[in-house]
Formats: structure tokens, C-alpha cells, sequence
């Protein structure tokens, strides 16, 4: 099968290319700029560049190809809702411009509220795949909360805030009561992958690893599996503007992100539609949060003797080269130096 992954060069696109290299698909990797050269499998792929945002180039980008992997979030904008409904809308008409007969989309998990009570984060996300969901195809939705791997952007704030906050972390009351069920990337690509391949299940399904935590468990989780000290402080008065934009401060994650995920850690994040009952397990079954973490933390770099983590022989979990600079293990000491000299 051809499979058309949009938003290859992304941390989730890196390991599903992998995935299906292995099980024999030929991969149309799309960029945007200039095709990436970092990743293992890089010259293993067709590229075609491709802007989402022009309906005309997209369609030319999918030409040809049987399935769709649509990964696109533009959460780094601060009119991103606006441009992931039209890029949604391009990519849903190409769908059946091209004749490909599957469309899968990697969203997040939508708490059952009205929309007025969801951050704008969830609910764009709610509407790419309302959107998506009109393509004249087949159309399966995945949704996620937390994905766990080195160079996730979720992971990666939860690594980098938890080594610089120190001993004591203070942990906003809103947040402490809500309960996440996190997926591993190695799951999470195995479920895309297989989802892929199944056109007849359709709507929309959970994609969840075996663990239902609250937050705070996760963080200690997170500690105990890195071997730091730390003791988590409530605190009552703490908006979630002003989290955000602590939080942004303190990571090298693009602060802009991260003040947009950032209220979406109010909500209950746990499945409802278990991925699992309808699409199987992976082999081996899923991996546990205590396990992903392990394995994500196993090395602090891609290299070193260690196979890639985009690699077809790699652990997903593990780091890659082509991961983004700000995915990078540094010290404290060594971030504390770059925030000083304006990184």
C-alpha cells in the first residue's frame, strides 16, 4: 500500500514511518520546507513538499497514494485554530480528489463537555476532525492524551520542568485531581499502523496504554524512573494563564506550544473507546507508564552505539538525530547558562 504521511518530519510521523517500512508499504513523506536529511529512514521514502494551508498543493503532494496519516497541529501559531480548520478542509477534499480509500487522523482525547469549557487546544482538535471526517474515504479517527517518548513535546516538558523546578514542585490544585491514561509512541505508532490497514472500522477510537494515573502520580512516576528527589506542593493560587506562561519559561519546548497545552491539563485525559477492543494489541501488549518512561530515558542521546529511535531496527521510545535541538538532554547547569546568555 502507499501510505501518505503528512507531518513525516513530525516526533509522531518519525516513528510511524519506521513502522511501516517494516510491515512493507511504501511511505510519501511530505514536508514543508526542505525534505529532512536527519532522520535514518529519510532515503527510504518518496518526499514531496506540500502547504497544507493550499488546497492545490496538497492535492498534487497525495496524488497517487492509497491511505493518508494525517499529523498535522499548528499549535505554534497563535491563529492555529483558524489554520488547522482549512488546512483539515484541504486535506479532506484532496482525500477524494486522489481516490485514496483511508484517511487516519492522530488527534488528542476530547473530555465530554460543551465547547465553551475546552481549551482551545481540544477543541481545534475536535473540529480537524469534524472536518476530516466529510473526506469521500474511509475515515478513522485516534485519539491520545499524553504520548511518552524521548522528544515528545508533552514528555519533554514533563522531563525538562520536573529536573529544573528542584526538590520541591509545586503542583496547581486544578491540576492535581485529573486523571491521564498515557500512551507509549511505540504503541501509538502501532496503533496508527494497524489502523491503516483496517478501513473498515471508522469514527473515532482512543489510543491508551494500560495505566490510568492522576497527574501527580505521573509526575512521581516520572521521578522515581529518573531517579530524582521530589516532593510535589499544592498550590491554590495559581491561574492557568500565569502556568502557562511559567511553564514557557522554564522548558526549551517553543513556549508558544506549550502555553497551549498547557490548560488542557484541567481535564480528565483517560479513554472511553479502547482502541485496544477494536483494532487488537500490539505484540507484546501495551507498555506501562513506568516501562515508556524507562525506556525513553534509557539514553540522553541518539547515538553513542544506541540504534536510532526513527530507526527500523530502533525503539521508538529511544531519542533520534532528527529529533527537534530543544529535545536535547542538557544539565541544569547548562540550561540555567543558556537562559542567562538569552539561549
Amino acid at each position: 500500500m502507499r501510505v501518505a504521511v503528512v507531518g513525516a518530519s513530525g516526533y509522531v510521523g518519525s516513528r510511524l514511518v519506521p513502522e511501516l517500512l517494516r510491515r512493507g508499504h511504501d511511505v510519501v513523506a511530505t514536508h514543508h520546507r526542505s525534505p529532512s536529511t536527519a532522520y535514518p529512514w529519510s532515503g527510504d521514502v518518496e518526499w514531496r513538499r506540500v502547504d497544507v494551508q493550499d488546497e492545490e498543493r496538497v492535492v498534487e503532494a497525495l496524488h497517487g497514494v492509497d491511505a493518508i496519516c494525517y499529523l498535522v497541529h499548528g499549535l505554534d501559531d497563535p491563529d492555529f485554530m483558524r489554520l488547522d480548520r482549512q488546512a483539515a478542509d484541504n486535506v479532506a477534499y484532496a482525500a477524494g480528489v486522489v481516490g485514496a480509500s483511508r484517511l487516519v487522523y492522530f488527534s488528542g482525547i476530547v473530555p465530554d463537555l460543551p465547547d465553551d469549557e475546552l481549551s482551545d487546544h481540544l477543541l481545534s482538535r475536535l473540529e480537524v476532525e469534524e472536518i476530516l471526517a466529510t473526506a469521500d474515504c474511509s475515515v478513522l479517527t485516534l485519539r491520545a492524551s499524553m504520548v511518552v517518548g524521548a522528544g515528545s513535546t508533552s514528555f519533554e516538558v514533563m522531563r525538562q520542568m520536573s529536573t529544573r523546578l528542584g526538590v520541591v514542585q509545586t503542583v496547581p490544585a486544578w491540576m492535581g485531581g485529573s486523571v491521564i491514561q498515557p500512551v507509549a509512541v511505540a504503541d501509538a505508532v502501532w496503533f496508527l499502523a494497524e489502523a491503516l490497514e483496517r478501513p473498515e472500522v471508522t469514527g473515532h477510537l482512543d489510543v491508551v496504554g494500560p495505566d490510568r494515573l492522576s497527574y501527580v502520580s505521573l509526575l512521581r512516576t516520572y521521578a522515581a524512573r529518573a531517579r530524582l528527589v521530589r516532593v510535589q506542593l499544592p498550590v491554590w493560587l495559581a491561574p492557568v494563564e500565569t502556568v502557562a506562561r511559567v511553564a514557557g519559561v522554564l522548558v526549551d519546548v517553543p513556549s508558544g506550544t506549550v502555553q497551549s497545552l498547557i490548560p488542557s491539563l484541567g481535564h480528565d485525559m483517560v479513554g472511553e473507546r479502547d482502541a485496544a477492543d477494536v483494532l487488537g494489541e500490539p505484540p507484546g501488549g501495551r507498555v506501562g507508564v513506568a516501562d515508556a518512561v524507562s525506556r525513553s530515558l534509557a539514553t540522553t542521546r541518539a547515538g553513542d552505539g544506541a540504534p536510532d529511535g526513527a530507526a527500523v531496527d530502533g525503539d521508538p521510545q529511544a531519542p533520534s538525530t532528527g529529533d527537534p535541538s530543544w529535545s536535547r538532554h542538557r544539565s541544569v547547569l547548562d540550561w540555567v547558562w543558556s537562559t542567562a546568555r538569552g539561549r
